[in-house]
């Protein structure tokens, strides 16, 4: 320890800390702390070498050289964790002040024990980087013994604290401390902590602490050592200690229990150190003997120890007086526990197979993991107090890194700069070109690790590259920044669409002299909400321009039904052919297949009638023929498949628009058409239109029943670059 001072001091002994400490004597006053904690000879030689690391320009290498990789290690880590700290701290001081300057001059929020949204946000911070920095507990009982230190310099100098430092120490390393079992760290830094964010009711307390303190000491005195000598009377090896009360634990009771200063019981309080577990119990069998006790304020840590190994005997008694003590009955080995905790076993290797708190290692390994578990099982203490589920993943699944103005931004482990972008900000994501992390520009590839600063180089304009979707190219680990790039592509499909639906929609307008036709109204008459909407459904081909065109020259009233004059078939292309389609209950009437929706068996079949054209046969979900049967419904009539069933050249033929959307590319229709001669389907159309990339395809093909349709729709997902493919 000594050399490890003597490496530091000419880098340190000149230079302060944010809270004007100096350095050099924030280092010793942290050595102090971890004296008084139990802390190991390395531990000690670690606080030197953290401090100095900010002042040497090859810190792990120098390090290295003369202290080991292992102490070189822990100093960087407990470093980057410190400067991560500093630079939260400064955000959030940062944030405050925008709050506040909107705020009268004249008003004042003050400090407070209880934390603001904004400061819990950062507590919750705060605690994920230490989970995240926590391999090694040394890097955690660091910064616990620093907190402590610096809390104590800033009530020594009397220097107005920094409010998120306070908040912070209250909320974040006060429970850390407390779950790793090293209370005098936890209630030191409760008492201090509460004393700058409620000045006021910390000197109340102290005060009434102060005006029976001399009546109070002298009868704990008295009780002690009457009590110590009936116990050894007893033949029990006892020892009897007064037990000081810290102000914050006074304080959370009063306000736990509703309760004023005169009846929290355990303002005077004794400890009983025993050899041996059975002791504890004749030391309790006595005590409830002679006193009176009070039921409901004992509790048997010993048989149930707290989820942090702590183990005791409590229980509340009152003398003949009727003045209350609080009496904490334990063995040696439990007082050892409950004054140091994990700090006993700071180095795993010491631990060995004792382990950690009663829990049995064999090897350095299973003693580290105990530990840990501490460290997840705090902050399962932090998710129940605020009713959340107590699972968490572990810390290993996660990285914390920071913006350049310090905020922290949490990804999954493995995740890119590119990742970053897109967790700060959509649009930040979409138009990233490049990044800087650590100030070094790197591919947008590169994961990232624990306590980087990533900067993130944007353009202008532009969008996302279909290779961040490619999983070999790891550019994207985090499944929301993979549906923002997804949305965008969407979008761009959307639109395409729209595009080519306005298109078509133009063109038809042209040729009908319509060109003045206000869209809107056209939309709003078809059931659109507007002519985007119109044009989208028309791009998709989800209506035909057939339907567009039956409303501009709307046909003369249909005849009477008893009026209707239904011929028999003639020879017509688009005739259905002979015998295949059976309108119910008639025979010998004329069918004719509808050209929109190209219905083929087994497909579920509509009849309407037309005018002069006998019966026009669509599919069910046609959306044509669901226009026509709302306004015109005396017009529907029953129709079914006839006769299906002949195979080879005597099956009848059946043409079925196929529609396929895909990122247009050179030998895309070439793949297609190989992708059909396949499946062995005769092609007897095709219609294409390209827009911004993207390919719309219609082929027209002949099956002799719909089911061959799926088979090929199936076949058509494999071709590199389809998006999507259905029926017309």
């Amino acid at each position: 320890m000594l050399r490890a001072r003597a490496f530091a001091e000419p880098l340190l002994a000149a230079e302060t800390l944010d809270t004007s400490e100096n350095t050099l004597a924030h280092a010793d006053g942290v050595v102090a702390v971890l004296d008084l904690i139990g802390g190991g000879a390395e531990l000690k030689v670690c606080t030197y070498l953290v401090y100095a690391c900010e002042h040497l320009n090859r810190p792990r290498e120098l390090i290295t050289k003369a202290f080991g990789a292992d102490l070189a290690a822990v100093a960087l880590e407990t470093t980057k964790l410190v400067q991560l700290q500093r630079q939260t701290r400064v955000k959030a001081a940062q944030v405050r002040l925008e709050r506040a300057s909107g705020a009268d001059s004249g008003s004042s929020s003050g400090m407070r024990a209880t934390p603001t949204e904004l400061e819990a946000s950062q507590h919750e911070n705060i605690r994920k980087m230490l989970l995240a920095f926590s391999r090694d507990l040394r890097v955690v009982l660091l910064r616990l013994a620093s907190r402590l230190q610096t809390l104590r310099y800033i009530a020594a100098a009397k220097i107005e604290p920094d409010p998120a430092l306070a908040s912070e120490s209250l909320h974040v390393f006060a429970p850390l401390a407390n779950r790793l079992g090293i209370w005098p760290i936890k209630w030191e830094i409760e008492d201090l902590a509460f004393r700058f964010l409620e000045p006021q009711t910390y000197k109340d307390i102290a005060r009434q602490l102060d005006e029976k303190r001399i009546e109070r000491e002298s009868h704990v005195e008295q009780v002690r050592q009457q009590l110590q000598q009936a116990l050894r009377a007893q033949g029990i090896q006892a020892e009897v200690q007064g037990r000081p009360k810290h102000i914050y634990s006074i304080v959370k009771k009063m306000r736990g229990k509703a309760l004023d200063f005169d009846h929290v019981f355990d303002l005077r309080a004794l400890r009983v150190v025993v050899p041996q577990i059975e002791d504890c119990y004749r030391v309790l069998a006595y005590a409830h003997a002679h006193y009176s006790p009070l039921p409901e304020e004992f509790d048997d840590y010993i048989g149930k120890p707290k989820p942090n190994g702590y183990q005791s005997l409590h229980t509340v008694i009152r003398d003949a007086q009727g003045r209350a003590f609080e009496l904490q009955i334990r063995t040696q080995g439990m007082h050892e526990h409950a004054e140091h905790g994990v700090a006993a076993h700071w180095a795993y290797k010491e631990a060995g197979s004792k382990g950690y708190q009663g829990v049995h290692a064999d090897s350095d390994y299973d003693a580290k993991i105990a530990v840990l578990r501490q460290l997840l099982a705090w902050q399962s203490d932090v998710e129940s107090e605020r009713r959340q589920a107590a699972t968490q993943p572990l810390f290993d699944d996660a990285i914390y890194v920071l913006t350049p103005h310090a905020a922290i931004v949490e990804l999954p482990k493995g995740a890119t700069a590119l990742d970053f972008a897109y967790t700060v900000h959509t649009d930040l994501g979409h138009r990233c070109r490049g990044a800087r992390v650590d100030g070094a520009m790197v591919a947008l590839n590169t994961p990232l690790q624990n306590g980087q600063t990533v900067e993130i180089i944007a353009s202008k304009d532009g969008g996302p590259s279909r290779d961040w979707l490619n999983p070999e190219q790891g550019y994207l680990v985090s499944h929301r920044a993979k549906s923002k790039v997804r949305a965008w592509f969407n979008a761009q499909a959307v639109h395409s669409t729209i595009q080519r639906g306005r298109e078509l929609l133009d063109k038809w307008l042209q040729r009908e002299g319509k060109t003045a036709l206000n869209l809107d109204d056209l939309a709003s008459r078809i059931g659109y909400d507007d002519a985007a909407s119109l044009c989208e459904a028309l791009g998709k081909d989800e209506i035909t321009l057939r339907t567009v065109e039956q409303l501009l020259h709307p046909t003369q009233a249909m005849q009477a039904p008893d009026e209707v004059q239904l011929r028999k078939a003639r020879h017509s292309p688009a005739r259905a052919p002979q015998g295949s389609v059976l309108v119910v209950g008639m025979d010998s009437l004329l069918t004719q297949l509808a050209r929109c929706c190209k219905p083929a068996p087994p497909d579920d079949i509509r009849g309407y009638i037309t005018r002069g054209k006998g019966v026009g046969v669509h599919r069910a979900d046609c959306p044509d023929y669901a226009m026509l049967a709302q306004r015109h419904p005396g017009r529907v009539i029953e129709v079914q498949w006839n006769g299906i069933g002949a195979k080879g050249d005597a099956a009848t033929h059946y043409a079925v628009d196929v529609a396929i959307e895909a990122q247009d590319r050179q030998g895309l229709l070439r793949d297609i058409s190989d992708a059909f001669a396949s499946q062995k389907i005769n092609v007897i159309g095709v219609q294409t239109q390209s827009v911004k990339g993207v390919a719309w395809m219609t082929f027209t093909v002949e099956v002799t029943d719909a089911s061959r349709v799926q088979r090929v729709m199936a076949a058509m997902q494999d071709v590199a670059g389809v998006r999507s493919v259905r029926r017309r």
